[in-house]
């Protein structure tokens, strides 16, 4: 396990537009140099919008192509949610994408109702944690933010810690982006894992208002990288050796709750 940089692209989305997404985010990942993973907002594409039936795309479709593309030419992960339509029903996906081309994917598990997305979409199942260069990172999106079991890192007798890394793509409006300060921190400490969460800015077609705030943080809820209303690229490097010292000192995890998700 080594140092793990990473790059949260915070940009203001142009709302419906995929071709416009798609150019926007090329140029900035064009534009990023030395980065092993770098992290999109949620719906990159299209902005946080219930019209599935226009946007969606299938499995491997168009924003997946551009994702191992850009990827495999990049030699750097890419991660961020699509609207997408997977025999029949609409879903809110993430997907990881290596840099030899192959992926995970993950499906938003807690659906924002507030704005109907359960209306609209297909609530996912499955927790995802997956291994990148040594690190194991666990990806989610926007509201999962709001249920910590969800993100628990789950003790069990082979390992004390399910992940490293805690990842959350999102469209997280301006008026409650105090909850998304405090909850990144939280699921940091709480863990004893990085954190990080990439917002978007701008104002979307409902409209809401986005200002940024994406962040990251070390296990002890420490900001490494911040940002509020504008377009900018963050980046840090995640220190292996300071985790591992850290959960070394501090292993607060040891005395966790035992739990099942149903």
């Amino acid at each position: 396990m080594k140092d793990l940089t990473i790059s949260l692209i915070q940009a203001d989305l142009h709302w419906e537009q995929i071709d416009a997404n798609l150019a926007m985010f090329e140029e900035m990942i064009w534009s990023i140099d030395g980065s092993d993973l770098i992290v999109l907002p949620e719906m990159f594409t299209t902005g946080f919008s219930m019209n599935a039936d226009k946007l969606s795309e299938p499995p491997g479709g168009r924003t997946f192509k551009w994702m191992r593309q850009m990827a495999t030419q990049r030699k750097v992960a890419i991660t961020g949610s699509v609207i997408t339509k997977d025999q029949g029903k609409f879903y809110n996906r993430l997907y990881f994408v290596y840099p030899d081309g192959s992926s995970k994917q993950y499906d938003k598990k807690h659906l924002f109702n507030l704005a109907a997305e359960g209306e609209t979409y297909t609530p996912g199942s499955e927790r995802i944690i997956l291994e990148y260069q040594g690190w194991r990172i666990h990806p989610m999106i926007c509201y999962d933010l709001r249920f910590p079991v969800w993100a628990r890192s789950k003790k069990t007798k082979e390992q004390t810690y399910e992940y490293d890394l805690l990842l959350y793509v999102a469209n997280w409006p301006d008026t409650r982006v105090n909850a998304w300060d405090t909850l990144l921190k939280a699921r940091a400490i709480e863990n004893l894992a990085y954190c990080a969460g990439v917002n978007r800015v701008g104002t979307d077609g409902f409209p809401k208002d986005y200002n940024g705030h994406s962040g990251i943080y070390s296990p002890k809820g420490e900001e490494l990288a911040f940002s509020d209303n504008k377009e900018v690229i963050l980046t840090a490097t995640l220190s292996a050796e300071e985790l591992q010292t850290y959960r070394r000192d501090f292993p607060f995890q040891e005395d966790a709750d035992g739990f099942e998700l149903k």
